[in-house]
């Protein structure tokens, strides 16, 4: 009897520590990324397919990560992306370029539109360095040309942008991750603009010396 009494308070004792423990609830954070201007499409202009862009080992998860000193990824499991950072970095790109005004369309995989160019790219670096104080976005991008059957690589870099940390909290990490966003999307519109229009001015060329013929 005593042997059960004593059994049923140490149960006891150790469903209140149980119970006393805190509940942490995960915390979501939007990754979207929105140009500061957007201008209308180019009439006449080409269209422009942004398709899937990939993500590293170990960059697929939705954990906020940070960089470790000896290289390694730590991913955090109450602080999370909305979303996988691959999907969310596809959908700002393609926003992003639509909002150029360099295209007549930005479309994305299963448009009925026929595209004049294809983008895609794989995510290399997605974290915070907690070490040097900065967050970091690398994107890889293929920039292909297609006409009539042929497809021809136009643009092939990897871009990179930093930005500050403002501190080692995760709202500190999450907004120096999407300034990071931005800095990469600035550049990879400013590349895949010129690709685009040097390629559409030695077209014209062509089109106007076969006339001539």
């Amino acid at each position: 009897m005593r042997r059960r009494v004593l059994l049923a308070a140490t149960l006891g004792l150790g469903g209140c520590g149980l119970s006393e423990r805190p509940y942490l609830e995960r915390r979501q954070w939007p990754l979207v990324v929105a140009r500061p201007v957007s201008l209308p499409p180019r009439r006449g202009g080409r269209v422009l397919l942004v398709r899937t862009i990939r993500a590293a080992p170990g960059l697929d998860a939705r954990g906020l990560q940070s960089l470790r000193p000896d290289g390694s990824l730590d991913t955090s499991f109450y602080e999370e992306w909305s979303v996988p950072p691959a999907q969310a970095i596809e959908d700002d790109l393609r926003r992003w370029l639509a909002g150029s005004g360099a295209f007549a369309a930005v479309i994305g995989p299963g448009s009925r539109l026929a595209a004049d160019f294809v983008l895609e790219g794989d995510l290399n670096a997605f974290w915070a360095d907690l070490a040097s104080g900065r967050a970091r976005v690398t994107l890889g991008i293929v920039l292909l040309e297609q006409h009539d059957a042929d497809t021809t690589v136009r643009m092939q870099r990897s871009f990179t942008g930093d930005a500050p940390l403002a501190g080692t909290d995760a709202a500190a990490r999450a907004a120096a991750l999407r300034a990071s966003l931005a800095d990469v999307l600035h550049q990879i519109e400013a590349a895949v603009t010129a690709a685009a229009a040097t390629n559409g001015r030695r077209r014209s060329k062509k089109r106007a010396a076969a006339a001539a013929a």
